[in-house]
C-alpha cells in the first residue's frame, strides 16, 4: 500500500504524537509499504529516512509559544504536489491543524480513504490561551468543535485508549471508531540486568544509591510536573530523588520552582535524553512517575512498563488503563502532591515490592506492542480500500453503494475487522 501520513509534528520532536507517527511510518515501511509523511518544517524539503519519504512544508517556528510547534504557510500547492507525485492510496492524519486539513481536502477531491488518529484534548491547548481558566466551559466546546469539523468527515477514527474513544463519543463524535494503542517497541525497551545502574546514574549527575523516581516527556505546563516537585518538598528525605528528562516551554519556570522549594540536588533536570540511551536510563530508575491529568495514553509510561519499571501515575485520563493499583504500581489523586508523596515513600521503602511490580508491568505491556498496532492499522487500511473498491464497482454497474453498519465497535484486543463508512466520493478527477 501507499500510505500518506500527515500531522503537525515529527522527528526530531519528542512529543507523543511525533513519536507515534515516526513509529507508525517506519513500521509500515519495514513491512514493505510505501510511506510518505507530510509535516511542517523550517523549509520546504524532500528527504528519505529509514525507508520513509519525508515531505516538509515551510513554516513559522512557534517555539516561544510551545516547543516543537510550527505554523505552515503557502502550503496548498505543496500538498497538491505531494499527492500528485506520491499518489497515496490511504491518507492517515494525526490532528486537525492546517496541514492535515489541506491533506483531507485533497484526499476527498481524489476519492482517497481517510483515517484519523486523535491525540488532542483541550487541556493540551488551554494553558497557552490567555484567560482560559475563566473561559474553560466555553473554550472546551469551541476547541472540541474545531477538531470535530475535521474528524466528522473521516472514514475511520482511532484514539490511543478506550478512555480516549469514550471521551470522543461523550463529546458527540459519531463516526466509526476504535481504540488502538500507540504501541511500543518491546525489543528496544526491556529489562536489562547487564546495565550498570550506578554508572548510568553518575553519567546523568544522579545519586547512584538513592531511590530514583523518573519522569520522561515534555516539560510543559499541562504535564503537572509541579505536583511532583511539591511532593518532593513534602517528603524531606535525602534518599528519594526525582529526575526529569525532557525539554519544553515550562522548563525555566519549573527550575525556578525547584529552587524556591529548596529541593537542591534531590531534583535533577536532565534535558533531552537521546533515544539510544533512554532504555538505559529507564533501567537505572526505580519508579516511573507521571502527574499529567490530560493523557490519552502515555507512550513514556508504556516504555517504562516495557523496561520493567513500576508506575506512579495520576488517576486521570487514560492512565488508569495502565495501572492496577498494588499490582504494577499506584495511582494518586490528580493534582494532590500529598497523595503522590505518600505513594513515593511507600514505594521507596519496599524494594521487593518494586521488583515484583516491575515484572508485572512487563507482563501487562504485551497488548501494547508496536507489532499489534501495525497489524491493526494495516487491517483498517485494507478494509477501507476494499470498501472503496466495492462501492466504485457498484457505481459503475449503476447499483447503490454499500450501506454497511457504521456504528463504533469496542476494542476487543483482537486484530481489527473495521466497520467503515460508505464511500461518499463519487468522482475522481485526474
Amino acid at each position: 500500500m501507499r500510505v500518506l501520513i500527515a500531522g503537525a509534528t515529527y522527528f526530531p520532536a519528542l512529543n507523543g504524537q511525533s513519536v507515534f507517527m515516526v513509529h507508525l511510518a517506519e513500521g509500515l515501511a519495514s513491512q514493505g509499504h510505501e510511506v510518505s509523511v507530510l509535516v511542517p518544517g523550517r523549509r520546504t524539503l524532500s528527504s528519505s529516512v529509514n525507508g520513509v519519504r519525508r515531505e516538509t512544508v515551510r513554516s513559522l517556528e512557534l517555539s516561544r509559544v510551545r516547543a516543537d510547534a510550527y505554523f505552515p504557510y503557502f502550503y496548498a500547492g505543496r500538498v497538491r504536489g505531494v499527492f500528485e507525485t506520491f499518489r497515496p492510496e490511504v491518507l492517515h492524519i494525526h490532528d486537525h491543524y492546517p496541514l492535515s486539513i489541506a491533506a483531507v481536502r485533497e484526499a476527498r477531491h481524489r476519492g482517497i480513504p481517510i483515517v484519523g488518529t486523535n491525540h488532542f484534548v483541550p487541556a493540551n491547548v488551554e494553558p497557552y490561551i490567555p484567560g482560559s481558566t475563566w473561559l474553560r466551559p466555553v473554550l472546551d466546546r469551541v476547541l472540541w468543535e474545531w477538531m470535530f469539523r475535521v474528524y466528522r468527515g473521516l472514514d475511520f477514527v482511532t484514539a490511543p485508549s478506550q478512555a480516549a474513544v469514550n471521551l470522543l463519543q461523550s463529546q458527540g463524535l459519531r463516526v466509526p471508531m476504535r481504540a488502538v494503542s500507540c504501541g511500543t517497541d518491546l525489543n528496544r525497551f526491556h529489562p536489562d540486568p547487564s546495565i550498570d545502574r550506578a554508572a548510568i546514574r553518575r553519567a546523568h549527575g544522579l545519586d547512584p544509591k538513592g531511590k530514583l523516581f523518573l519522569y520522561v516527556g515534555r516539560i510543559d505546563q499541562e504535564k503537572r510536573i509541579d505536583v511532583l516537585l511539591e511532593a518532593m518538598r513534602l517528603l524531606t528525605r535525602d534518599d528519594i530523588h526525582l529526575a526529569l528528562a525532557g525539554q519544553g516551554a515550562a522548563l525555566n519556570r519549573l527550575q525556578t520552582l525547584s529552587q524556591h522549594l529548596e529541593l537542591g540536588e534531590r531534583v535533577r533536570f536532565l534535558g533531552r535524553v537521546p533515544n539510544e540511551r533512554l532504555n538505559q536510563l529507564l533501567n537505572s530508575a526505580d519508579v516511573f512517575a507521571l502527574a499529567s491529568e490530560a493523557e490519552l495514553l502515555s507512550i513514556a509510561s508504556l516504555e517504562a512498563m516495557a523496561s520493567g519499571r513500576p508506575l506512579l501515575l495520576a488517576n486521570a485520563g487514560a492512565l488508569p488503563e495502565l495501572v492496577t493499583p498494588g499490582l504494577n504500581g499506584y495511582l494518586f489523586r490528580p493534582g494532590d502532591p500529598r497523595d503522590a508523596a505518600h505513594y513515593m515513600a511507600l514505594l521507596a521503602d519496599q524494594p521487593a515490592l518494586r521488583e515484583q511490580m516491575g515484572r508485572a508491568s512487563r507482563e501487562r505491556v504485551g497488548p501494547h506492542s508496536m507489532e499489534f498496532a501495525l497489524e491493526t492499522y494495516t487491517g483498517v487500511y485494507r478494509q477501507l480500500l476494499d470498501s472503496a473498491a466495492l462501492n466504485s464497482a457498484a457505481r459503475k454497474a449503476g447499483q447503490p453503494s454499500s450501506t454497511r453498519d457504521t456504528s463504533p465497535r469496542p476494542n476487543t484486543g483482537e486484530p481489527v475487522s473495521a466497520t467503515v463508512r460508505p464511500r461518499r466520493r463519487v468522482k475522481h478527477e485526474s
